[in-house]
């Protein structure tokens, strides 16, 4: 059986947009995390960050960030983490704690590897990056044909070909287009 980065080979200079890579996988695999202590808590300036549980108390809850500032807020202003294993999650709806701060974090983690589509559930969330990235080559497309959406990773070229496939069989597939930030269907 091929190594899952050989098996990625195919996507060409795409690879690396599309999935982390086996080394970062098993990385993220051994990182120390403490399940009871690492949340994310709500911030005044940055919406969520990681912190550490530090005390409970009275209905309050002291935790340290990661930029070393203590908070100190209500206890349902914290929000469980999911192990680092998650990160850059494919498939959103994997999670084992599905919640705003953590798909806002899978989110911000795969933009800033350039990893600009993911699953949640059966739709496929897109971040603009404003800027073009050698995902929509021929290469690319090719690698998408024929394969099912749990067979590769995230892109709107799995979408489109599995809904060209189920029209050739004449299975039904809903395909839903949201409204963008300038109004025209996703």
């Amino acid at each position: 059986m091929a190594s899952p980065d050989a098996e990625m080979a195919v996507f060409g200079e795409a690879a690396p947009y599309l999935r982390k890579s086996e080394k970062e996988r098993i990385e993220a695999q051994n990182k120390p995390f403490d399940a009871k202590t690492s949340v994310f808590v709500v911030h005044p300036k940055e919406s969520f960050v990681k912190g550490t549980v530090q005390s409970k108390e009275s209905g309050k809850v002291t935790v340290k960030t990661e930029a070393g500032e203590t908070l100190t807020v209500k206890e349902d202003q914290i929000f469980s983490m999911n192990p680092p294993k998650y990160d850059k999650i494919e498939d959103m709806a994997m999670m084992t704690h599905l919640h705003e701060p953590a798909v806002l974090y899978n989110l911000k983690e795969r933009y800033a590897a350039w990893m600009i589509y993911t699953y949640s559930g059966l739709f496929c969330v897109t971040v603009n990056p404003y800027k073009w990235l050698p995902v929509y080559n021929p290469e690319v497309v090719l690698a998408y044909r024929g394969k099912k959406r749990q067979e590769a990773p995230p892109h709107i070229f799995s979408i489109s070909d599995n809904a060209y496939q189920f029209m050739l069989t004449g299975e039904k597939m809903v395909i839903v287009g949201l409204p963008c930030a300038r109004g025209h269907a996703a």
